[in-house]
């Protein structure tokens, strides 16, 4: 079975890449307020961007949460995690604001005949473009129910709300990979040609897109 997806997805229009966003925030938001939702660290309030050429990833799951910032401000997020991951043409860009303007920090690896490789790798965003396939997959699980034979990300859902919308695959195809991110986490994440670079300003030509 495979299920393949197209074009700009967003936290409010999920379809099948993305929890659904009605259900998933108010399940999200009760959780929140009964205290039920705690993140492994504080975001730090900026969104950062990414882009991918591919992304092969294993034992995927996907549940709605809430990000943290230390001040105590909310973001809802959909959690892509993924047991292995196998990525080429990465690239990740910050704006910073500093006294002298704009700085952009920007992150490349996996390029040419190098790859990049995670183990337990998560990725908090709002909002993701890319063309996909999931190989047998299941829409409409219980998050903190997924089966560990498809999706053994640490044996269970890291912080998704008990019970609410998840769906899970034995693996996933993305390609041109473009997603807007509030954190990333890893067991092991490998960079093979790692650069980085500050750049003076931002926008296009300067950040990953």
């Amino acid at each position: 079975m495979e299920s393949h997806v197209r074009g700009g997805t967003r936290w409010k229009r999920f379809a099948v890449v993305m929890v659904p966003s009605v259900a998933a925030t108010a399940a999200i938001g009760v959780a929140l307020a009964q205290g039920a939702l705690a993140a492994s660290f504080s975001v730090s309030g900026q969104q950062f961007k990414v882009t991918a050429d591919t992304l092969h990833g294993d034992g995927f799951v996907q549940y709605g949460t809430v990000d943290v910032e230390q001040n105590g401000t909310p973001h809802a997020v959909a959690v892509s995690a993924f047991t292995d991951a196998t990525i080429k043409g990465l690239c990740q860009s910050v704006v910073v604001p500093t006294p002298i303007g704009d700085v952009t920090l920007k992150l490349t690896a996996g390029n040419g005949s190098k790859t990049v490789t995670a183990k337990n790798l998560y990725i908090d965003l709002d909002q993701l473009d890319a063309d996909a396939t999931f190989h047998k997959i299941n829409i409409g699980v219980a998050a903190g129910a997924t089966d560990p034979n498809y999706a053994a990300v640490e044996g269970k859902v890291k912080a998704g709300a008990p019970n609410t919308f998840a769906q899970e695959a034995e693996s996933a195809d993305l390609t041109g990979v473009k997603q807007t991110a509030w954190a990333t986490s890893a067991g092991t994440f490998k960079l093979a040609g790692l650069s980085l670079r500050l750049h003076k300003g931002s926008g296009p030509g300067v950040e990953c897109y």
